[in-house]
């Protein structure tokens, strides 16, 4: 499975990050870059369930493809959801319920910051995207 532009541009920038500080900052930073949600999408049907953080996820359908928005109350999941994001963004539903996650935070060098609270919701945040495709 190939890799979007903008995910390949995440790997190459925390790959040139050296230590926790420089890529916290780069994490956050990616979170910055996220499409604010309205409030009208902060709905608890939106909510995914299973973060210790609130956490929203919007998705939509579009000629077989899934766009994702996301947001968070936490900076660093910010984060960490805007990294998620641009590896799912734009793939088709098989594709989508292929995704290894903790390999590709691996790939970014993070798999040590994810606590397994933020794993957790993290994964959560994936299976609520999978729940979502497998409805299609």
């Amino acid at each position: 499975m190939s890799l979007s532009q903008q995910a390949c541009q995440a790997l190459e920038a925390f790959a040139q990050s050296k230590g926790w500080e420089q890529r916290a900052r780069l994490l956050m930073q990616w979170g910055d870059r996220l499409e604010p949600l309205t409030d009208a999408e902060k709905t608890e049907a939106n909510r995914v369930h299973g973060c210790e953080s609130l956490v929203w996820l919007v998705a939509e359908h579009v000629e077989g493809l899934w766009r994702f928005k996301a947001s968070s109350d936490a900076r660093l999941l910010r984060g960490l959801l805007a990294l998620l994001l641009v590896r799912v963004q734009g793939l088709a539903s098989d594709e989508l319920a292929a995704i290894d996650l903790r390999a590709w935070f691996t790939q970014l060098g993070l798999e040590r910051q994810l606590s397994p609270s933020r794993s957790n919701g993290l994964h959560a945040v994936l299976q609520r995207m999978a729940q979502l495709a497998s409805n299609r």
